[in-house]
């Protein structure tokens, strides 16, 4: 991980291999942004002129490097562009920080140090260029040959240091917001790590097994039910979606406790180590990143430990619920019927549509607890990518208002997200001549069927919201901003939000 460091240093004086600065994009051409003025004095105030002349615009994302000027110890400064200028008065949004941060992050891989003298107004923007340094700089090389090791030839190790210039060591808000980026980026980029292992070294039997591993180091509670303990307490969702893999499933129980807490958030992850469909397969071309179905439970078991990571003031569950989805003589077949730890009857009509049977039991297991709320998170359905695309997902909810604060928070953090209804007509499509209830609905409008279905499953009484990630949970593109290509761990940060504004008491 690369680590970071707050400083008061001059950036001439300071030793790095590169010094990063902003630029915006203005009415009539680029601006230097603020941060950057000692770098802009040694070029005698010319440097906006000397980027456009390099063809810089300062639009989002863009790059450009030119050698230091004489007299500074790094050899290089590389201006990032942070999109359009701010109105007077106004100053960039943490999320332009972030992404100029992780867009100069990756750009420096192979490097040491890096000085990152972007701007920074108060202790957020701090917290936002840190964490968009920790996301950015993020690689995963565990399975290439040499990869993971920075000495072997041609290898290149991500940046290994940042000191954010303007940063003040002994301020305590820029010193807790420091370490806010590090716990949350940290934890993150564990969620991308799971995500990116490939479903032969992650099946449920080992993610429970990292999560025992990550719990007893910070203090967590974990009770993982096997197969046995599974059958035993009728939890016929997760038995029926594992049964006809050599993998047996597992559900997960992660607590982290607070003694100051008078609030408990429950969340729900669906964890697919790997989904072929099952009887019902995925045609060739729709299975090749089905190792990322579990990114869900990747980002409950993340906001969990950033959670006790952070000592927040609130009780925090988080419910794995693991299975590996595959075809054989012991698998589910369409037409079978699963009883349910709820004790509803459910009719499979495609076992494709498996994450919202392994969530229904955990989403019942967790309403056991009764706590304040519960929110899952799954990459559910290819519906909610058609609806809303490949780097936003979907939330409903039983509560518009709690509807409403999530997709605050999430926007808040820099993720992307859209409130989506539960259209009451879309239920009867599910009603089953066999069973109370089938895994399908009407095709139109799936995305919403499926949240339609999982509320069958939520306790009464408690307030319940579900996040659809299938679209923006893995990268098949290029990277972007702070996003790599592979897992992305969408939905972490809007779930530590979550559980801050809990323990402040501002939500709920």
């Amino acid at each position: 991980m690369t680590a970071l460091t707050l400083s008061t240093a001059a950036a001439p004086g300071l030793r790095a291999d590169a010094i990063v600065i902003g630029v915006a994009k203005g009415a009539k051409g680029p601006i230097v942004a603020p941060g950057s003025e000692p770098v802009d004095q040694a070029y005698d105030g010319r440097l906006a002129g000397v980027l456009e002349t390099l063809g810089a615009t300062g639009a989002e994302g863009e790059l450009t490097k030119l050698p230091a000027p004489a007299g500074f110890k790094a050899p290089l400064v590389l201006a990032v562009g942070l999109g359009a200028e701010p109105e007077k008065d106004a100053s960039f949004d943490a999320e332009a920080l972030r992404r100029a941060a992780g867009v100069a992050a990756r750009a420096l891989t192979g490097s040491k140090k890096a000085a990152f003298a972007l701007p920074l107004t108060d202790a957020g923007d701090v917290g936002a260029v840190a964490e968009g340094v920790v996301l950015g700089a993020y690689s995963f090389d565990t399975y290439k040959q040499n990869g993971a090791d920075a000495k072997a030839k041609n290898a290149k190790a991500p940046l290994a240091e940042a000191a954010l210039l303007g940063g003040k060591p002994r301020d305590a808000a820029h010193k807790a917001a420091l370490a806010r980026a590090t716990a949350v980026g940290e934890e993150l980029n564990r969620a991308r790590d799971l995500i990116n292992m490939p479903p032969n070294d992650l099946d449920p039997e080992a993610f429970a097994a990292l999560a025992q591993t990550a719990a007893k180091e910070h203090g967590i509670k974990v009770q993982v039910l096997d197969e046995k303990a599974l059958a035993k307490g009728g939890y016929g969702g997760i038995l029926g979606v594992g049964g006809g893999s050599a993998a047996a499933p597992r559900l997960v129980k992660l607590s982290y406790t607070s003694s100051k807490a008078d609030k408990h958030l429950a969340f729900v992850g669906k964890g697919i180590t790997y989904d072929s469909g099952g009887i019902s397969l995925k045609p060739a071309g729709h299975n090749e990143t089905m190792k990322c179905d579990m990114s869900g439970a990747a980002a409950v078991f993340a906001a969990v430990v950033a959670a006790a990571r952070l000592g927040l003031e609130v009780n925090v569950t988080g419910w794995l619920a693991l299975a590996e989805n595959m075809p054989s003589g012991t698998a589910t077949r369409p037409g079978d019927v699963l009883r349910m730890y709820s004790g509803k009857t459910v009719e499979v009509l495609n076992t494709d549509a498996e994450g919202r049977l392994v969530l229904a039991d955990a989403l019942w297991a967790a309403s056991q607890e009764k706590p304040d709320a519960i929110v899952d998170v799954a990459t559910l359905t290819g519906a909610m990518m058609l609806a809303l695309g490949s780097r936003t997902f979907g939330i409903m909810a039983n509560d518009d208002a709690f509807r409403t604060a999530v997709h605050e928070a999430a926007e808040e953090v820099g993720e992307p997200a859209w409130p989506m209804p539960l259209p009451e007509h879309l239920r009867k499509g599910m009603d089953s001549a066999t069973a109370d209830i089938a895994n399908m609905g009407e095709r139109m409008g799936g995305g919403l069927v499926a949240g339609l279905f999982l509320r069958e499953f939520v306790g009464e009484g408690i307030t319940w919201a579900h996040l659809d990630i299938a679209g923006p949970a893995f990268n098949e593109g290029g990277p972007f901003g702070y996003t790599p290509k592979g897992g992305t761990g969408t939905a972490v940060r809007t779930l530590v939000r979550l559980a801050e504004l809990t323990a402040a008491g501002e939500l709920g």
